[in-house]
């Protein structure tokens, strides 16, 4: 029941309770009256001229009476009124004070840090609607509070990843560079092998840093997308021509077939396919346990779609763990070598740039044979104007 009702009947009670005890009281007062002057009159009539002095001494005696049930009355209608007062206002009191004093309660437990309880009221009224309210507020800023706990914890982290992998490449740019400085490299090949050394390690960094900079972008929905025509055939060419040059550096051999026609085309971000493609085999090649490393890059036409497949020969993932690997900080066991390292964020990545592109992404893999990541784009198709 509404405070207003609440408020409104007891009101009506104070003034209506009274009133009509008042009214019974006095109607049976009346009652009793009118009987007694039936009495009389009938006495009145059977009596003779010597009864006459008895009867009107009886009248006034019942004059008197009447005096006595009227103050009667009034007292009762006084303690009715004082009695339906008190009783009604304990009653919204009640209703009141309640709801309050559950409300203080857990005002004073936010105030102490504390979201670990539940406010539960019961009602319709305004007071149990701020309670439910302020129940909800509790419960989202517990979710928030305990959000927060959960990206310090990665933000630490891949603080730790990230300062991990800076300081293996640069370690190893220090030393070579020392190399260089002490007169190691005293042939040109030498000179040249350290200088290869040299570049594709600030490279990693390069790498690491970008990745880090999109990180933080993706965390403020702020990625710069430029969308466009991309014909696939071109664009895939061009990124398996510029991934074999790396690739060839590293030993692992890389095969690239191409299933779709010459003139089909998709809308997409060209930059950000290219750190899709460079993340998934950056991945792969982290893992590589083979001594031949194969990568194998395949574009297929699949109806309304474009689905490109990278297929490698690595350690391959667990089945338990094939689920969360596009989860963001999520390592598995094995990757938890520290000769590994990672920030555990590149697959995370890769989700997000194809959600953002309508298209999704998912893998396959067999434990010591290799991994298959798969994802699709949508094909451009013209509507014709009627």
């Amino acid at each position: 029941m509404k405070l207003r009702t609440r408020i409104i009947v007891g009101f009506l009670m104070i003034i209506l309770v009274p009133l009509l005890l008042s009214a019974a009281t006095l109607h049976g007062f009346r009652e009793s009256q009118n009987r007694n002057m039936e009495k009389n009159r009938a006495a009145q009539e059977a009596a003779s001229d010597y009864d006459y002095g008895i009867t009107i001494a009886d009248s006034e005696s019942d004059d008197g009476g009447i005096q006595i049930m009227t103050k009667d009355l009034f007292v009762s209608a006084l303690v009715i009124l004082v009695f339906t007062g008190l009783s009604v206002g304990l009653w919204i009191y009640r209703s009141v004070a309640t709801p309050l004093v559950k409300l203080r309660k857990a005002t004073q437990n936010i105030k102490e840090g504390n979201l670990d309880f539940v406010l539960d009221v019961e009602g319709t009224d305004e007071f149990s609607e701020l309670c439910r309210d302020f129940e909800e507020m509790r419960r989202r800023l517990k979710e928030s509070a305990e959000e927060k706990i959960i990206l310090d914890k990665e933000n630490k982290e891949l603080i730790s990843n990230i300062s991990h992998d800076l300081k293996t490449p640069i370690t190893a740019v220090k030393g070579y560079v020392e190399g260089i400085m002490d007169g190691v490299a005293d042939t040109p090949e030498k000179m040249d092998r350290y200088v290869r050394t040299i570049y594709n390690k600030t490279n990693e960094m390069d790498h690491l840093i970008n990745e880090l900079t999109f990180y933080s972008k993706i965390d403020t929905n702020r990625i710069p997308y430029t969308f466009s025509k991309l014909n696939v055939e071109d664009y895939f060419s061009d990124c398996a021509e510029e991934i074999g040059l790396e690739l060839e550096t590293r030993g692992i051999q890389l095969y690239y077939a191409n299933y779709v026609d010459g003139n089909v085309q998709v809308i997409a971000d060209g930059e950000q396919i290219r750190r899709v493609i460079h993340n998934i085999i950056g991945n792969a090649i982290k893992y590589m346990d083979k001594q031949k490393g194969v990568i194998q890059i395949r574009v297929k036409d699949v109806g309304d779609f474009v689905q490109v497949e990278i297929e490698d020969n690595g350690k391959g993932i667990a089945s338990k763990d094939l689920a969360f690997i596009f989860d963001r900080f999520y390592r598995t066991d094995v990757s938890r070598n520290s000769s590994k390292g990672g920030s555990g964020i590149g697959l995370s990545i890769v989700r997000k740039i194809m959600e953002d592109h309508g298209g999704k992404v998912w893998a396959t893999s067999r434990e010591g044979i290799g991994t298959i990541m798969y994802f699709v784009l949508r094909k451009y198709q013209e509507v014709p104007m009627k």
